[in-house]
């Protein structure tokens, strides 16, 4: 089951790619869109500015729609997640993959001025039940760092509040994303990073919203 680990210079994917492998997945980074033909599943990781997903060109976001349209599992991480959204303010004339709605807003800190970039433990509420989730209990606790989140809609499989609630996770049948770094949140990002590898294997395709 290989899975495909798209580098596109945004920063931790050798932390998450330790991460898979210790759940035993064999993971290749793709050279170029048309390597991601033979992949079981894809994963966008990133960390820092929204903009540096303007190397994800338009012909890798065809490829990676063409892949969910196969069956095609697909995992974004941090800044890797608010690209699944349509944009960001962060960096309004990059497009994102648009494949969740909404636009990614930085976040305020809330009536508390709550220090902004958001960085540390906090915890998951569940609107809803997720393959991508199963298994953790309410108010389980990740580790975050980010300033900039996607909106809280139909999408959305984890809220957190930080000042304000923002979309901590969204699942929308093979689209999945995480705000957090799941590679870096112990028990629980594994069981995260288990619950997508047991999707991929599973093959199967859950009704989008």
């Amino acid at each position: 089951m290989q899975i495909a680990l798209v580098d596109y210079g945004a920063g931790n994917i050798t932390s998450v790619r330790k991460a898979f492998v210790h759940l035993g997945a064999t993971l290749e980074v793709p050279a170029s869109p048309a390597d991601l033909e033979g992949a079981a599943a894809v994963v966008v990781p990133g960390v820092g500015h929204f903009a540096s997903t303007r190397t994800l060109t338009p012909e890798w976001h065809a490829a990676i729609r063409r892949g969910l349209d196969a069956g095609r599992p697909l995992l974004g991480i941090c800044v890797g997640m608010q690209w699944l959204f349509q944009g960001s303010t962060e960096a309004p004339d990059c497009p994102g993959l648009g494949v969740i709605p909404g636009t990614c807003e930085r976040l305020t800190g809330g009536v508390d001025r709550l220090k902004v970039p958001h960085v540390g433990w906090n915890t998951l509420r569940f609107p809803r039940a997720t393959s991508l989730l199963d298994g953790l209990e309410q108010d389980s606790s990740v580790y975050f760092t980010h300033s900039f989140a996607g909106p809280v809609n139909g999408a959305t499989a984890a809220v957190t509040e930080y000042g304000e609630s923002f979309a901590a996770a969204v699942e929308d049948g093979l689209v999945m994303g995480v705000q957090f770094h799941p590679e870096k949140s112990g028990g629980a990002g594994l069981q995260i990073l288990s619950n997508f590898l047991r999707r991929v294997a599973a093959g199967v395709a859950l009704p989008r919203h």
